[in-house]
């Protein structure tokens, strides 16, 4: 081969080998616009479910405090409904009239005044 068939032949390798390559773009189905919008959608979200959860925690806590308190007030009232019935027995004015004769006091109908209610 002459030298002008070499030289040729080379010009020929590095236009091919030179040949400019097609940059393979990577289409995304997503623009970045959308991806941020995505981001900030999915963000929003998981906040607001974060937030409803802990209302619920909170609203069925002071549910629970309401019953509990609920609870001691029946209590206390069956307490004092029971208090106020022996009081009543206590009252009684043959009970008064049997402790005072223990403690050593004399009835005397004189001195004995009627009050109505």
């Amino acid at each position: 081969m002459s030298n002008l068939a070499r030289k040729l032949q080379e010009e020929q390798k590095r236009q091919t080998v030179q040949a400019p390559q097609k940059i393979k773009k990577t289409d995304s189905w997503l623009s970045p616009g959308e991806k941020i919008l995505s981001i900030a959608f999915c963000a929003t979200l998981c906040i607001g479910a974060v937030h409803i959860i802990s209302n619920q925690a909170a609203i069925y806590e002071l549910n629970k405090d309401i019953q509990n308190t609920s609870a001691q007030l029946e209590d206390q009232q069956k307490i004092n409904n029971d208090l106020k019935m022996q009081v009543g027995e206590l009252s009684t004015p043959d009970r008064i009239r049997s402790m005072a004769e223990k403690l050593g006091l004399k009835l005397n109908d004189n001195n004995v005044k009627v009050v109505q209610e």
